[in-house]
């Protein structure tokens, strides 16, 4: 009876190996940070670096101009959102190979098949109906239900400004993933349970929407938090549980691991969308 059990404690103990590391790599990646702003602080005092800036300026004003823009801690529209628009380039590329790799190669496929079959051994009763369970978190109806009360609730709260960036991230992830559903028709690999379900495998549709809405809706939560513990805390859990989600449909042997990957490839590009637009309006009022 243990062993029917023995994937689920496996993975209990796993999450909370993750939660113990993860706290400290946050704060060890924190104290570079600091770091580095003394680092950097340090080099724009020197002088060199301050007439070669200087010089760069004179020669070439308007792109010194674009940089320092750009670069600009001072304001999101500078460094903050620089950063997340290449992070969606970066996201897109790797969607776009994964899309390639699908189509024309068969390695891809057959790592697919073959991690499909070695979950095999940890689809004990017990498990398929721990994992149904969560699977359903990131149903149409639950993921819907989450965005009508988030409205409803930001709207009591006269957050007006992040309900839009909210449904666009939903909305937004829910096109893109059905788009390449139809478009590349993958079939779904062979069922384990009653679970039956009618679109085509690639991307996730559970992982994406989980990512960019309970992703979105952690990120709102996380403005107000007043320390990084518990800023720490709100992510950690929700990366978890969207992992599970994801891991839920592996398990589940309707999606093949690249249709989980997609998946978040996807819902993490419309959620650097969202948050990117919920910002820049919720500093423009």
């Amino acid at each position: 009876m243990l062993s029917s059990y023995t994937p689920l404690i496996a993975l209990i103990l796993l999450i909370i190996l993750m939660w113990l590391c993860s706290w400290w790599v946050v704060k060890i990646v924190s104290a570079m940070y600091q770091r580095s702003l003394v680092w950097m602080g340090w080099a724009k005092q020197r002088e060199d670096v301050a007439g070669l800036w200087s010089w760069s300026r004179k020669r070439y004003p308007k792109t010194s101009r674009w940089l320092e823009v750009r670069l600009t801690t001072r304001y999101f529209s500078g460094l903050l959102l620089t950063l997340i628009v290449l992070a969606m380039l970066y996201l897109l590329s790797l969607f776009g190979g994964l899309v390639e790799e699908l189509l024309e190669a068969e390695e891809l496929i057959r790592i697919d098949h073959r991690l499909n079959q070695q979950l095999g051994l940890l689809r004990t009763d017990e498990t398929l109906t721990v994992f149904a369970w969560i699977t359903d978190l990131a149903g149409s109806p639950a993921l819907l239900a989450v965005a009508f009360v988030s409205t409803g609730v930001l709207w009591a709260h006269r957050q007006i400004s992040f309900i839009t960036p909210l449904w666009l991230t939903f909305l937004g992830s829910q096109l893109m993933t059905y788009s390449g559903k139809f478009l590349l028709q993958r079939q779904r690999p062979e069922s384990v349970t009653e679970l039956v379900e009618i679109t085509p495998s690639f991307p996730s549709g559970h992982a994406t929407s989980a990512l960019a809405v309970y992703g979105f809706m952690a990120y709102v939560i996380s403005r107000e938090l007043n320390t990084g513990r518990q800023r720490f805390e709100l992510v950690f859990w929700t990366a978890a549980l969207i992992l599970l989600i994801g891991f839920s449909r592996m398990i589940l042997s309707v999606h093949y691991a690249s249709d989980v990957a997609a998946g978040f490839l996807v819902g993490s590009f419309w959620l650097l969308m969202g948050i990117a637009i919920a910002e820049l309006i919720y500093r423009k009022n």
